[in-house]
């Protein structure tokens, strides 16, 4: 079937092949997995690097390791966009606007470490 109408049934006959395989796949895992556990106990135990867990489920952090890995991953992925930048600020053509858009660039990054460092969020204390 060609045209208009012929694009909706090709799309049907694919949702309805994904909704089958959808189906036959959770059926096949529930009548070839076991029916119980061989040990429920250690089943239901917490898993920690092939260890047996030491101390209690309960364990404080504090939020400056937070704060310092995202400040990591924030200026790591900014770093990301310095190297296309570098590469074309030396081809013709691409003189002083590159140099302001990157100053921008670096302003806008130097205003939040600016901001956290004003707020007192990079130091260790």
């Amino acid at each position: 079937m060609t045209g208009y109408l012929g694009s909706y049934l090709t799309l049907g006959l694919l949702l309805l092949a994904g909704v089958a395989f959808f189906g036959i796949a959770f059926s096949a895992n529930r009548l070839l997995r076991p029916a119980r556990p061989a040990d429920p106990v250690g089943k239901r135990a917490t898993y920690e690097c092939g260890l047996d867990p030491v101390g209690g489920d309960w364990a404080q952090v504090q939020i400056r390791y937070y704060v310092y890995a995202f400040f990591y991953v924030l200026f790591a992925v900014e770093a990301v966009f310095l190297f296309p930048w570098a590469v074309v600020f030396d081809r013709p053509g691409f003189g002083l606007v590159t140099v302001v858009e990157m100053a921008v660039f670096v302003g806008v990054l130097a205003l939040g470490i600016l901001y956290a460092w004003r707020k007192n969020v990079l130091r260790w204390s």
